[in-house]
């Protein structure tokens, strides 16, 4: 009988380990975006606190390099402004391809201050129009905002 109830009580406790939850510990949830969460708490699914981030401003989200010759290399430099209230952290700036590649600043930017994302662009083996977004991933609400480069590229034998 006491090896009865041994097991009895060691099902219950371990039946019921995790369940309590303790005050001041949020659990979170095992599908969806974890990795981008633990990387960037702003973009958790909850009532965000949108007044109190970094909030990154561009002077322009888009920019139109024209008509260039394939092989061409365009350059732009994207400015932005931190309009928030807490310093500004670029955690990542990718775009969809190889060709088209970004620099952005790894510091803090401190609210009010300025950056800039210079963004390259290889024509290399493109042709006809173009459009290439850059996606930034930062401390803000939303965590990610797009800029982008549209242009058509002349091929070799035009």
């Amino acid at each position: 009988m006491k090896q009865i109830l041994s097991l009895f009580a060691l099902f219950f406790l371990l039946s019921g380990c995790g369940q309590e939850k303790e005050e001041g510990i949020e659990t979170v949830p095992a599908d969806g975006k974890i990795s981008s969460i633990i990387r960037n708490p702003v973009s958790a699914n909850r009532v965000q606190d949108t007044v109190n981030v970094a909030k990154i401003t561009f002077a322009e989200k888009s920019f139109d390099f024209g008509t260039v010759k394939q092989g061409e290399k365009v350059t732009h430099v994207f400015e932005f402004t931190n309009t928030g209230r807490i310093p500004l952290l670029i955690s990542d700036a990718r775009s969809t391809c190889g060709c088209t590649v970004p620099e952005w600043p790894r510091e803090a930017i401190p609210p009010g201050e300025k950056g800039s994302i210079k963004v390259v662009f290889n024509t290399a083996g493109k042709h006809d129009q173009q459009k290439k977004p850059v996606t930034i991933t930062a401390n803000t609400y939303p965590s990610e905002t797009v800029i982008q480069l549209t242009g058509f590229v002349e091929a070799d034998d035009q």
